[in-house]
């Protein structure tokens, strides 16, 4: 045991320790965590596992909705490449396991990850007993790690990303992470400037390959022209309706929605706006500000009862998981995260259904998608209210354009499936011993 995963362990355990005792009274006062509170604690059923048969035994950790999608993909490869396989999932948060759950039914087993205590991962870890563990994006969890290591049990990063407002902060730390690094196997990262972040952290260049973003492969499968029949029906759009899409979006940016918004009526007073937050526990600030611009509105779930349909020019979409199909529905959108300094949100959802694609300065978490788009002639950045609104009604007034842009958005997704199957690929030669590709 290193010094620093040792002062990890003392600090870890007594915080630990001090407040378990106040989230499990939260937890009885509230309801909220209880139901699942034991697999947390890394108290997973035995016979769950016992009747899972295959090898080699695979744990996938996808920690919420994002990862989870990466995971389908990801699977999908390692089944085909290796037909015996036998693959659990844990997430971390409640919609992630929801989208589990509906994407795998029986097939897969399902649990909450174990906090990263040491107890806790021993425990998930004897009950599970993998042979590999692979790690989603930027789970970086030392007592998971150095106790797979102890217990002789691979691991793999896996569409790994270190986003550039996150590395500074790493790099703090750096001695540490040095340490929690080495416990890795493989490091499967999506870009070149993910793989520089991860090796000056520490990380061993000989365990890195570059596979790109296993996000693309289930985009191209899953946009089906019936959601769009779908989302039209339900909020009652017409196929010629100007539609602006605001996904994602934070605190700070629906103030520059309206404003654009408010610009583009003047030229085309049709236009039906959507926002989707990224947090629709805001959503009573989101009708506020549009109370306040004197427009009115109506929220995505308003059109779960039966008979009501939208009337209203504004709607807030108030729900989980439908963004990617509201965006089937898009004749722009903008890519939230962006006009504020937050690092962006993936741009590539929207690609997929041939839409052009807006998007702020701030894209630093990813570059990969935005670098894609802008190579292939399908995004457009904006710095403001003013040149939002500018450019949609630029692309509004030249319809060639709008189709022309789309279309090479969606061919910048298309030609870029099959990263899941390379990712899948570096699992196997960890498996197999085999030496990790370079690039």
């Amino acid at each position: 045991m290193s010094i620093f995963y040792g002062l990890y362990v003392i600090l870890s355990g007594s915080l630990f320790l001090f407040f378990f005792p106040f989230f499990w009274l939260y937890t009885r006062v509230t309801g909220r965590y209880s139901e699942h509170l034991e697999e947390r604690l890394g108290i997973l059923s035995s016979l769950v596992f016992q009747r899972l048969k295959g090898t080699p035994r695979i744990w996938i950790h996808a920690v919420s909705l994002g990862e989870v999608k990466v995971a389908a993909s990801i699977i999908e490869s390692m089944k085909r490449r290796m037909p015996g396989c036998a693959v659990t999932l844990s997430t971390v948060t409640e919609h992630g396991r929801q989208l589990a759950k509906d994407t795998f039914g029986e097939d897969i087993p399902l649990f909450y990850a174990p906090i990263d205590f040491v107890g806790s991962v021993r425990k998930a870890l004897s009950t599970v007993r993998p042979d590999i563990i692979i790690f989603l994006e930027t789970e970086l969890w030392p007592a998971w790690l150095f106790e797979a290591r102890r217990m002789g049990i691979k691991t793999i990063l896996v569409n790994g990303r270190i986003s550039a407002r996150s590395i500074s902060k790493y790099l703090k730390l750096r001695p540490f992470f040095r340490d929690v690094l080495k416990n890795f196997d493989s490091l499967s990262m999506i870009s070149e400037k993910d793989a520089d972040r991860i090796i000056a952290m520490g990380a061993d260049p000989e365990k890195i390959s570059i596979c790109g973003n296993a996000k693309y492969d289930l985009l191209g499968k899953i946009a089906e022209p019936s959601i769009e029949v779908e989302m039209r029906r339900m909020l009652n759009l017409e196929k010629s309706q100007r539609v602006f899409v605001a996904g994602s979006t934070r605190e700070g940016e629906e103030i520059m929605i309206l404003d654009a918004y408010e610009k583009i009526l003047k030229k085309f007073p049709d236009t039906i706006l959507l926002i989707a937050p990224r947090h629709i526990v805001r959503t009573p600030k989101i009708i506020s500000l549009i109370k306040e611009r004197g427009f009115t509105y109506q929220l995505r779930t308003d059109f779960n009862r039966p008979g009501t349909t939208r009337t209203e020019r504004v709607v807030i979409i108030n729900s989980f998981g439908e963004l990617f199909n509201i965006f089937s529905i898009a004749t722009i959108v903008f890519c939230g995260a962006s006009l504020v300094p937050l690092g962006g949100q993936n741009p590539l959802e929207a690609a997929v259904w041939g839409k052009v694609i807006f998007y702020g300065p701030f894209m630093e978490n990813f570059l990969d998608a935005r670098m894609l788009l802008e190579k292939a002639g399908g995004g457009v950045q904006v710095s403001s209210p003013e040149s939002l609104a500018e450019k949609a009604i630029w692309f509004f007034n030249h319809p060639e354009d709008l189709e022309s842009y789309g279309r090479k958005a969606r061919d910048a997704v298309m030609n870029n499936l099959g990263t899941g199957d390379k990712h899948a690929q570096e699992i196997e030669h960890v498996l197999t011993g085999e030496a990790v590709s370079q690039t």
